[in-house]
């Protein structure tokens, strides 16, 4: 299919772009491990090791990117209907009063299989009302998704703490958490997986969320690409008048929009709770709410760009914490400010290459076209 002028390849938008933002990013990082007397290419190379080259670094990798998977597609959802939900963080936070309620009224009676998926309904339930509310807000009473998902997290916060300090804590303990739940409360790891590829998950909190987390990207493909839903979704989110000239009804279609978005990001709390930790806990979300912000922007809030770009945070996390154990001078505040760097030229700075290679294209369809014109000018007459 031809292009219009202005209009770039697919894979120029979604791959040429990115790439070069995080090269980019890259590069700056680089200048700043060298400021600091190391070499920047041994650093590469111990991140990579770190993230995978052996069975455990794999599996924390893809443990950190599960999360991140969840929180992107939250984001993503959101966005295609013109809304930027920043309140994963809370929505996924929240979520996990659904699941341990879930787990510990059946963790010692059911096995998991059957307390899994009721904690997943529960978790989603609870984290899509959670983004509901925002999202009702805006669509009856015009307030901003941005300032009200923001205030959100801090109640979703402030109300998690009193849960566990006054509810879910144990008589006589002094940590702000609940009961360790059972077997029936726990999901299977990967360590199976791994087995079959000569490999050792060692410590690693791999658990089949991460399979989960997969799914749950596809069928956001199918919903956004491939159902009447998705297309109405896109078409608010890309003109609103549109939307309403074709008979749509954008409220109804923010609050829809945003309730996925919150549940979304709640399964991220199957994979702390019933995965990894084995209760609840305070600030399990631990930030993958925001950086599911950078992995959907990064990822175009598409949902194969999201597991790549998860994948690279989930690499940044895991490698950055092997770098800093390999190399004392670069502390672990070196480490986030490189992954800050990431999310500044994958966000803010996203447009940075795209003006010189939108110029390139218009250059290169000028000519086309002006070949083209040549040879309908130099055509015999009537042919």
């Amino acid at each position: 299919m031809s292009l219009s002028r202005g209009e770039l390849p697919r894979w120029v938008d979604y791959g040429l772009i990115p790439l070069l933002n995080l090269a980019a990013a890259f590069l700056v990082a680089g200048l700043v491990v060298i400021a600091v007397g190391e070499n920047p290419l041994e650093a590469v190379e111990l991140m990579l090791f770190g993230a995978f080259g052996y069975g455990e670094g794999v599996g924390f990798t893809l443990y950190y990117a599960t999360n991140f998977i969840f929180t992107g597609l939250a984001v993503a959802v959101a966005f295609h209907a013109g809304l930027f939900n920043i309140g994963g963080e809370g929505q996924a936070y929240v979520a996990g009063l659904g699941v341990i309620i879930v787990c510990l009224a059946l963790d010692q009676f059911m096995p998991w299989y059957i307390t899994a998926p009721l904690a997943l309904i529960a978790g989603c339930a609870v984290g899509g009302l959670w983004a509901f509310v925002p999202g009702y807000l805006q669509a009856t009473r015009g307030s901003h998704i941005v300032i009200t998902t923001i205030m959100f997290n801090f109640i979703a916060a402030a109300l998690m703490t009193y849960m566990l300090v006054n509810v879910f804590r144990q008589p006589g303990a002094m940590a702000p958490e609940s009961r360790t739940l059972e077997e029936g409360g726990r999901i299977p790891r990967l360590d199976w997986l791994f087995d079959w590829f000569g490999a050792n998950l060692g410590g690693a909190q791999l658990n089949i969320s991460f399979f989960l987390a997969l799914i749950m990207s596809f069928l956001v493909w199918v919903l956004i690409w491939r159902t009447r839903l998705g297309y109405r979704l896109r078409t608010l989110g890309q003109n609103p008048t549109a939307a309403v000239y074709a008979g749509m009804r954008p409220p109804r279609l923010i609050m829809i929009a945003m309730a996925l978005s919150g549940a979304l990001a709640g399964m991220m709390a199957i994979n702390e709770i019933m995965g990894v930790h084995g209760r609840l806990i305070l600030e399990f979300a631990g930030g993958a709410g925001f950086v599911g912000i950078a992995v959907a922007l990064m990822g175009r809030a598409h949902p194969i760009g999201i597991v790549l770009a998860a994948l690279l945070f989930g690499a940044l996390y895991q490698g950055g914490a092997e770098l800093a154990f390999s190399m004392p001078s670069i502390t672990r505040d070196m480490i986030i400010a490189i992954q800050g760097l990431v999310i500044l030229f994958a966000g803010a700075l996203e447009g940075l290459f795209r003006p010189a290679i939108v110029a390139f294209f218009n250059a290169q369809y000028d000519r086309r076209r002006a070949r083209e014109a040549a040879q309908a000018s130099s055509a015999p007459a009537g042919e």
